[in-house]
């Protein structure tokens, strides 16, 4: 199949995941787990046992390349492989907020080139393919093409809800003047990628899993995710699981700061 009827069935899958979130958010029950992700412990729900399932399942039946998940054992892949977080923004999920999303990548040679982010309580879904140059936005009034130019006169920056710490908040204190903003989960990036946020700096914890997706919606519209040095964050899942310290940038981004790590 096409580029374009791949992305088209990414959609398929990830919302097919999100109905199944969407219930578990909507019932009681609701029990929350303790997992070990490499050197933290995160929560775990059925909404992400069941999301991951559903995923995995679709996935395999369009395509053979491996499939590394949040929640599977798989952690070895070739150069190309599907890079999923079934439930990003756990936490935001369990607080019974809003912001939280299903995530599928396409990762090529490192690189995300395909993505699809999908936050099931506002219906809202990203997706972009870095290979067409193209991203999109969709919600219930319709799909429209985005791209990642922010506002330079006010210009926002935005950061994490549940995981902001010291570093982010010695690092925002060296930026020119702009706005804050505060998001769960890869909406984030999103922002960056539909220009409603100039800036989006991570520096704390974060696996490849929890940012690929919406990394493929941001280069697809033409922003950028970079280490604090400048280099293109890389997702080489045999090698590391964890992202180093990043920023994502939009293409007409002028807060700079200073590129090291």
């Amino acid at each position: 199949m096409s580029r374009e009827e791949l992305l088209d069935q990414l959609v398929i899958i990830a919302k097919a995941a999100g109905e199944a979130i969407r219930e578990v958010y909507n019932s009681d029950d609701f029990a929350v787990e303790e997992k070990q992700d490499d050197d933290f412990v995160s929560p775990l729900t059925k909404a992400d046992k069941q999301a991951s399932e559903i995923i995995v399942t679709k996935l395999g039946e369009i395509s053979q390349l491996p499939i590394v998940s949040e929640e599977n054992t798989v952690r070895q892949a070739d150069d190309t492989y599907w890079l999923v977080d079934p439930l990003d923004g756990t936490k935001e999920f369990i607080k019974r907020g809003g912001d939280f999303t299903v995530n599928i990548a396409l990762i090529e040679n490192n690189t995300p080139t395909m993505g699809v982010v999908y936050a099931p309580v506002p219906n809202v879904t990203y997706t972009g393919d870095v290979e067409a140059g193209k991203a999109f936005k969709e919600t219930a009034e319709g799909k429209k093409e985005i791209q990642s130019e922010a506002d330079t006169t006010n210009p926002v920056v935005v950061a994490s809800k549940s995981h902001r710490n010291q570093e982010t908040e010695d690092f925002l204190a060296t930026l020119p003047a702009h706005q804050a903003k505060s998001i769960g989960s890869s909406l984030k990036l999103c922002l960056v990628a539909e220009g409603e946020a100039m800036l989006y700096p991570r520096l704390g914890p974060t696996s490849l899993w929890d940012t690929a997706a919406a990394d493929a919606v941001v280069r697809a519209a033409g922003g950028m995710t970079t280490t604090l040095s400048g280099e293109p964050l890389a997702y080489d899942i045999n090698k590391e699981i964890l992202n180093p310290f990043f920023v994502v940038a939009s293409k007409n981004n002028v807060l700079q700061w200073n590129k090291s790590e």
